[in-house]
């Protein structure tokens, strides 16, 4: 086998494998990140104070 093809797949299967670690790796942030939005806006949904009400209690 001639060795120009060897290096030709080598460097072909090294790019794909990266490219495709990237894909998995910003997947994986852009999960994070909606779980993180979800939990934020769950917990806004929670009742408690109106925004600057708390200031009220300290005059």
């Amino acid at each position: 086998m001639n060795f120009g093809v060897i290096e030709i797949v080598f460097f072909a299967v090294t790019a794909l494998g990266f490219g495709l670690y990237q894909l998995w790796s910003v997947n994986r942030e852009i999960k994070k990140d909606r779980a993180r939005k979800a939990a934020e806006d769950q917990s806004a949904a929670l009742p408690g104070h109106a925004e600057r009400e708390h200031e009220l209690g300290d005059r």
